[in-house]
């Protein structure tokens, strides 16, 4: 067990990460009980994050959590599974919102975690880009006048993505959703807020009056 062990680490400290995984499974299969049993299935997450296999790296991540629910590394195995959600080149908005929820269970899970803070910092940049899309599809639907699928759109950054650069871009288009479909107490509502919070929303004028978009016509 020793020996299979020690040739995996050499594989996985000489980059040979395809090897390496292939050396912790064939450990794992002949000692599934052994002293390296947990330690290897950690390593190997990490070998096949780093050979490329995220869907594998995942796997692994979510199988030592169910089996060693109690080790000491667990809080690595979240956050391995979230990085390798938050590297997959897909496109996919639902893969970064896997990651955005897989760092958020790493957080609230292990607020102390040695990786924690780069955790936050992925979330950061995730909500950004989460936000920017719905932001995004709401102009699509402003454009093609489907209020109140751009209205859920915004309302959904504003309750969801605080903080985010376009949040005010958010409460902008609630404003102009309302007032397009008569809700002018709504809209005076969010007009408030976005006064309030973004006084230098480029949708306000000088008055404090709201600007609707002239590209968007009745």
């Amino acid at each position: 067990e020793e020996q299979f062990y020690r040739t995996a680490n050499r594989q996985l400290n000489a980059s040979n990460f395809s090897g390496a995984v292939r050396t912790y499974q064939a450990l794992e299969s002949r000692f599934p009980f052994g002293q390296y049993a947990s330690q290897a299935q950690l390593e190997m997450m990490y070998a096949q994050y780093r050979s490329g296999n995220l869907e594998a790296a995942r796997a692994a991540a979510d199988r030592f959590i169910r089996l060693h629910p109690d080790h000491d590394s667990i809080d690595y195995a979240y956050y391995l599974k979230g990085v390798a959600s938050f590297s997959e080149n897909s496109g996919l908005v639902s893969r970064a919102r896997d990651a955005f929820n897989e760092f958020s269970i790493l957080l609230s899970l292990y607020p102390q975690s040695d990786y924690a803070a780069d955790a936050r910092a992925r979330m950061i940049f995730l909500r950004n880009n989460l936000a920017r899309y719905e932001i995004h599809v709401a102009n699509y639907y402003m454009e093609r006048r489907a209020y109140v699928a751009a209205l859920n759109r915004g309302r959904y950054v504003v309750e969801n993505f605080q903080g985010s650069p376009v949040a005010a871009d958010a409460v902008s288009i609630m404003v102009e959703c309302y007032l397009r479909m008569g809700l002018n107490d709504l809209a005076d509502t969010s007009l408030a807020l976005l006064r309030e919070n973004y006084p230098d929303h480029p949708t306000l004028g000088e008055d404090g009056e709201f600007i609707v978009r002239n590209h968007v016509t009745d």
